[in-house]
């Protein structure tokens, strides 16, 4: 939870540039169960201002997941690891959408994907819905 006051316009800007979708798993917001949240991509607890480059529009569950993590330890590796900064990386370049799950290309994206539990069977299975095609109503 912030701590900080996030204008509407700010909340406007931050959703518009992120296309309406979380930023970590992509979840579209028009589809979304409850509202989408702005997140500090570096909390406040860690120093993080609450200005447009380091806040990020998400998912909540991505955003109870991420909480007032910067990082955690990758999978394949062990090592510590950044968690992905949707300001300063790509999303391309960290992951890859297959069939509904989100596979982590990089050490940033392995991270996320675990510690903001990307991979759940539900979440997986909402991904794998929103992309089937909408069938014609036969009557």
């Amino acid at each position: 939870m912030s701590l900080s006051y996030i204008s509407a316009s700010l909340r406007r800007l931050l959703e518009e540039r992120a296309r309406g979708r979380c930023e970590y798993c992509r979840l579209p917001s028009g589809v979304a169960f409850f509202a989408h949240e702005v997140d500090h991509v570096i909390p406040e607890k860690h120093g993080g201002a609450t200005e447009a480059d380091n806040l990020a529009w998400t998912c909540w569950r991505c955003n109870r997941h991420k909480g007032s993590d910067l990082g955690s330890f990758d999978p394949a590796t062990g090592d510590f690891t950044f968690l992905f900064h949707p300001r300063t990386q790509s999303w391309e370049e960290h992951f890859q959408l297959e069939q509904g799950t989100i596979v982590g290309l990089t050490p940033e994206g392995r991270t996320t994907v675990r510690l903001l539990q990307l991979n759940t069977a539900q979440r997986e299975a909402e991904r794998r819905r929103l992309n089937e095609p909408i069938k014609p109503d036969t009557v």
